[in-house]
């Protein structure tokens, strides 16, 4: 057998020798595989069609003592590593090219606690696992709107949906993490152990370990919420757009309204010849009483004239997989945000404006509603910096062809470009690319230098740097 090649996180191309590899694979609980695997193509996969990256090897860990072997193994030859939970970020970074792949995805086990209202996830849980066990006790974590996110990702990086108005961010309902750190050591994060640590992790991606557990508490929600969709022809879209913003500024916590421009797909509420032409749709979620909530919505109806609309009492956990189906794994996806203190009538214009040249039939433009809740919390309480965002906009390219993706990517950078003069300098960082290096700093803002030290304490070489990266204080 020959030996492994393999980058360095230097990015220099080492071997590491046959007898090594199977000794690492042998204190790996769900085996190590690599190239010649048949498993192998699938097991690198992640939800970003456009990663096509190749791993030296992928290590399927099950548990803590697993994660610290890997790491172990990816230190001692100083190999470059990365971490896959749910596989969904943009930037995909779940993937290291030529090194190690520490894959959590078996670690999906989601344990609740009726009692003091607390969930157990693992790494590799997603949205769908959680959203399945917690409303089976008519209970919520919040969380974001796809039910094929990983939960792990999404709440190393803020994470917001359609409870956050309500119940705040998913960090702001983190009550304790268990880690793997750069040394190996298993730590338990919260507010009373390791609590500089626990503060980093709210929002600080995985730039600190890796996180094996999360406790998260529990909200009574459900099991049935009041949704709708209304949507308008796009002919409307700023007045429609206006008066949307309009209700939001007055809007109750419990309702959450967010605003998306693209071509219509073929509801079966909308009559056909709509299907395929641009469109505002606006989706709500009301979370308080089902009674209460139709009379909340009924002015989104009065915006304009709408073309169809569909509304009432929903499962949460049927509604939390309602725009699965447009977001499948496998496309090609680029995508450019921007962070809003209020949505200023020149701004509507420029999303407007940019809405009217979408470059394909799966590209949109959504703005989603914030404040509540989440802009309550202190912008220091957590590294999750933009507590003062009431909306958050993503230009979301996504298309099949890679003959296309000058021409997506080209436009959605030119409506975040033009964006920007009425945008906050940061951006949530769950949705930056992996070109946007630059930007990881502007996300965090007043809490960065306070990031660099905590990266300083617990990754001073830098291990963990496939991800947005936090450069140790020097």
């Amino acid at each position: 057998m020959q030996s492994l090649t393999y980058l360095t996180l230097d990015r220099d191309v080492r071997q590491v020798r046959p007898a090594d590899v199977d000794a690492f694979g042998a204190q790996i609980s769900g085996g190590v595989i690599g190239m010649a695997d048949p498993a192998y193509e699938e097991a690198r996969k992640v939800w970003n069609g456009m990663v096509d990256r190749r791993p030296a090897l992928i290590a399927r860990c099950l548990n803590d003592a697993d994660v610290q072997a890997a790491l172990r193994f990816a230190s001692a030859h100083r190999m470059l590593f990365s971490i896959r939970g749910g596989g969904h970020h943009i930037a995909g970074n779940a993937v290291a090219e030529g090194g190690l792949m520490i894959d959590l995805s078996g670690m999906k086990a989601v344990r609740v606690d009726t009692e003091r209202r607390v969930a157990h996830v693992g790494p590799g849980a997603l949205l769908a696992d959680v959203d399945r066990e917690t409303q089976a006790h008519g209970l919520a974590v919040p969380l974001g709107i796809n039910s094929t996110t990983g939960v792990a990702g999404l709440t190393l990086g803020g994470g917001f949906g359609w409870l956050t108005r309500r119940h705040g961010m998913t960090v702001d309902n983190l009550l304790s993490a268990t880690i793997v750190t750069a040394d190996g050591q298993v730590r338990v994060a919260s507010a009373k152990s390791e609590p500089e640590l626990f503060w980093a992790l709210r929002g600080g991606g995985g730039n600190f370990g890796v996180v094996t557990s999360f406790e998260f508490q529990l909200h009574p929600v459900g099991p049935e919420v009041y949704t709708g969709l209304v949507v308008y022809p796009f002919a409307q879209a700023r007045q429609v757009l206006r008066a949307w913003r309009d209700f939001c500024d007055a809007a109750p916590d419990e309702l959450t309204v967010w605003a998306v421009m693209r071509k219509a797909p073929p509801l079966p509420f909308l009559p056909e010849s709509v299907h395929g032409k641009e469109v505002v749709i606006l989706p709500m979620v009301w979370c308080g009483d089902l009674a209460a909530g139709e009379m909340a919505v009924a002015p989104v109806l009065k915006f304009g004239e709408p073309v169809g609309s569909h509304m009432g009492p929903t499962p949460y956990a049927g509604f939390q997989t309602a725009f699965d189906p447009l977001l499948a794994p496998g496309a090609r996806n680029y995508w450019k945000t921007n962070n809003f203190t209020a949505l200023s009538d020149a701004a509507i214009d420029v999303l407007v404006d940019n809405a009217s040249r979408l470059p394909g039939p799966e590209c949109e433009i959504f703005v989603a509603q914030m404040g509540g809740a989440m802009g309550r919390v202190k912008a220091d309480a957590t590294a999750f910096v933009g507590r003062d965002a009431r909306y958050i906009m993503n230009v979301h390219g996504r298309w099949a062809d890679a003959a296309d993706d000058d021409k997506v990517r080209n436009w959605a950078r030119g409506v975040f470009q033009q964006a920007a003069p009425h945008a906050t300098a940061s951006g949530y960082v769950n949705f930056l690319t992996e070109d946007e290096a630059g930007r990881v700093a502007d996300s965090y803002g007043t809490n960065y230098a306070r990031l660099q030290a905590a990266k300083r304490r617990y990754d001073p070489e830098n291990m963990f740097r496939m991800n947005l990266n936090i450069a140790p204080a020097s």
